[in-house]
């Protein structure tokens, strides 16, 4: 039994990855906390579907539906949608009604569902419909760039953006990235060196608040299905 995923980097500005997913003789996963929003599409028992995803500042447990297919489209930190403020996402999202195996309703137009080869053309045919916009100060953040406002004004537009702080940005962010190392196989005592972590305790309090796995877990692949990108087999 397992979720099986594929992931992809895109090499547009306004998307992160593009993932595929399948789900066999699984009914839930291991959410893990994120930074981005999404636009996810899937199909089950016949149906199609289309979701919103927003940003996770936590772990928990989400159902997932069986022998289903998944595409999902990760957008770039600093990206929003226009009729729905990031900040309104955050440890939630939204299924947008109306449908159908080919297509799918979004700000008040209806456009095809996508493929994972054909998803940045997707993105910018709602780029150019101003469906999707972003800041340009959180893109000068994020390239490290220091602009010239002041930090209340970086922060209170980067939170607008993202729904999140600089901060927590980079803390859930370190977690994903040494849930990817030890379930890679490094050892605790170099990812703890290399990602800045005060000691291991630290990178443990990390991971189970992030991630919903310890450091034994993810190295053995062990705890059930997680939504990593990772795949693994389910353990009983």
């Amino acid at each position: 039994m397992r979720l099986r995923f594929k992931t992809r980097a895109s090499d547009s500005d306004w998307v992160d990855t593009v993932w595929t997913c399948t789900s066999e003789q699984v009914t839930a996963m291991t959410s893990v906390a994120g930074v981005r929003w999404g636009l996810v599409f899937w199909e089950h028992a016949g149906r199609a579907y289309t979701g919103i995803t927003g940003p996770e500042t936590r772990t928990g447990t989400a159902p997932v539906p069986e022998e289903a297919t998944f595409t999902g489209i990760e957008f770039a930190v600093g990206t929003s949608l226009r009729a729905v403020p990031t900040p309104a996402l955050v440890d939630g999202g939204i299924e947008l009604p109306d449908t159908t195996r080919r297509t799918f309703r979004l700000d008040g137009t209806r456009w095809e569902r996508p493929g994972p080869d054909d998803a940045e053309a997707l993105v910018e045919r709602l780029v150019r419909a101003g469906i999707v916009v972003r800041d340009p100060l959180c893109v000068e953040v994020l390239r490290g760039r220091r602009p010239s406002v002041s930090g209340r004004t970086v922060e209170r537009r980067f939170r607008a953006a993202t729904g999140l702080t600089q901060g927590t940005v980079r803390q859930i962010e370190r977690a994903r990235t040494a849930a990817q190392l030890l379930a890679a196989g490094d050892p605790a005592t170099d990812v703890v060196a290399k990602l800045g972590y005060c000691d291991e305790p630290h990178l443990a309090r990390a991971l189970r608040s992030y991630v919903g796995r310890t450091v034994r877990q993810l190295r053995e692949g062990a705890g059930g299905a997680i939504a990593l990108g990772l795949d693994q087999r389910l353990t009983s």
